[in-house]
């Protein structure tokens, strides 16, 4: 069985209806047979299985539920920055790593491919309407996420100055956003002599308003009661090879009729170029 993004889409699209009546995200019934691994509490919440020997398909895709009551709001990205791939060696560190042991059990040659792309599946509630989208990490990561710590680092330096009629020379400030860049710098657990409590500083990330997918008003072509797979898209070429992609997918799994009732269009980021959307009504 071939195993990646677009045939778990297809999967989604054979029980979109339960999307509808699932109280949580995580008890939809995914099909385990396509998934190296299953998580509650961390990165990723699924994970693709690999497929080492199909030149179409290199799965191993990573995959993050965000299920939200309050609206069409994206919940927040608890301690991990939304990024469009992750180094999979920082996600199986250490002995005891549950990730590595899943994947492994698998039969996932895991560092075969270092380098994976991230999913996030998303469902806002609004009354008795829903929407649902398996959109890459690339709609919410517009700039690199070092330069996103960094810049942000700066202006809580410039705030604190300002308050203290001080400032930095050029040197100084480059030198502390270089220091600051990296998400490990902030989640490490701080050890301080003679403290009763050790001290760690969390990220927690939030969708800026014209970066959210469920927004009516930013994206109203992302309907109500619809699934929706949202990926980068910036020439007819890609847009081709992601239509080609999904289509040999959904005959796969045997269910190329579902197809013909998907509507397929371009949608226009407000800071990141174009991405292809794949929508079908739940």
């Amino acid at each position: 069985m071939t195993y990646s993004i677009y045939h778990f889409f297809a999967d989604l699209c054979r029980k979109r209806e339960r999307f509808l009546s699932e109280e949580k995200l995580d008890s939809f019934p995914f099909d385990i047979q396509m998934l190296s691994c299953v998580n509650k509490g961390i990165f990723p919440d699924l994970a693709v299985k690999l497929n080492p020997d199909n030149s179409r398909y290199e799965g191993g895709e990573l995959i993050e539920l965000k299920d939200s009551k309050a609206g069409y709001s994206v919940a927040s990205f608890n301690s991990t920055i939304p990024t469009g791939e992750k180094d999979i060696k920082k996600l199986i560190a250490g002995k005891t790593s549950k990730i590595r042991t899943q994947m492994e059990k698998a039969g996932d040659d895991i560092l075969s491919l270092p380098i994976r792309q991230v999913f996030y599946l998303i469902r806002g509630r609004k009354q008795h309407n829903v929407k649902v989208c398996l959109s890459h990490g690339k709609f919410f990561e517009t700039i690199p996420v070092s330069n996103l710590i960094s810049l942000s680092f700066s202006q809580a330096i410039k705030e604190r100055l300002n308050e203290l009629g001080e400032s930095l020379s050029v040197e100084m400030k480059e030198k502390l956003l270089e220091l600051f860049n990296k998400q490990e710098t902030f989640s490490k657990v701080r050890n301080v002599d003679n403290a009763s409590v050790k001290l760690r500083f969390r990220i927690m990330t939030e969708t800026e308003t014209r970066a959210n997918i469920l927004d009516p008003v930013q994206y109203p072509r992302i309907l109500e009661n619809t699934l929706n797979f949202a990926v980068p898209c910036h020439s007819n070429a890609e847009h081709n090879q992601q239509y080609d992609k999904m289509r040999i997918a959904f005959e796969e799994l045997g269910c190329l009729d579902i197809l013909s009732h998907i509507d397929v269009f371009n949608l226009q980021h407000h800071y990141n170029g174009n991405f292809l959307i794949f929508q079908i009504a739940l």
